[in-house]
């Protein structure tokens, strides 16, 4: 096909992903309930997690303190979601796009990182939803200085943070498939990241500092554990990559 020939098809894809994605935050938004039942659930205490912690009962108090506040969170809210709904469709489309102008080596190559690329974002989502975000919003949400004061959390603030965390989360997720790339190449060695794991540990900390809602120890540990953890998990696949290399 020529240039302007492979724009159309580019356009019509565009068109679908798009329609696919209204179609889906449409149906986020009409959900409602069930929407929220699976957005708030980490505000009360019967969350699996803390099931799972036998942690003791606890109460959130979430308040709304804008005219406009709850609609425009559902607007929100229901977007993400659509678009996460969405998402499997997306990235099928985005990809059939590319391997015909690729080499079958670099067609596989592809195909790795797209789907590596894709679960790791899916994982990071679930880690934040299950396990980082609930610890974070149990810990502040009922840390109290004195019994006489008591807290009320915004319903804007509350969504906010879990979007934020969610896309964050599963950004950093990537950095395995990203050193696996790197690896490949010859651009990164198992070696550098052992000898310079202090210098890592700090830009980890430095990180999750920066994307945490708060500047408490608390949720600076279980923010930078994860990352750490993907950080040793790098180290192993790109070992295993100068491995396979190596033979």
């Amino acid at each position: 096909m020529t240039f302007w020939e492979h724009l159309d098809v580019l356009r019509a894809d565009l068109f679908r992903m798009l329609l696919v994605a209204a179609v889906c935050g449409g149906v986020a938004f009409a959900g409602k309930e069930p929407l929220f039942d699976l957005v708030l659930a980490p505000a009360h205490a019967d969350f699996v997690v803390y099931r799972l912690m036998h942690a003791g009962p606890f109460r959130l108090e979430l308040v709304n303190v804008g005219l406009t506040e709850q609609f425009m969170v559902h607007v929100r809210t229901a977007f993400c979601v659509g678009l996460l709904m969405a998402s499997p469709y997306l990235v099928y489309v985005l990809y059939s796009f590319v391997p015909p102008a690729l080499y079958p080596r670099e067609r596989r190559l592809a195909r790795r990182i797209v789907l590596g690329g894709y679960a790791m974002f899916v994982a990071g989502v679930l880690v934040n939803y299950f396990i980082v975000f609930p610890l974070t919003v149990r810990f502040l949400g009922t840390y109290q200085v004195s019994s006489d004061i008591h807290n009320l959390l915004s319903l804007q603030s509350y969504v906010d943070t879990l979007l934020m965390m969610s896309l964050v989360f599963g950004i950093l997720f990537e950095i395995p498939v990203v050193s696996w790339l790197l690896a490949l190449f010859g651009l990164l060695q198992s070696e550098w990241m052992q000898r310079y794991w202090r210098h890592a540990l700090v830009v980890i900390v430095t990180v999750a500092a920066v994307i945490t809602p708060t500047g408490d120890v608390f949720t600076l540990a279980v923010v930078s554990l994860p990352i750490w953890l993907l950080y040793e998990a790098s180290i192993l696949i790109v070992r295993a990559v100068e491995r396979k290399k190596s033979l």
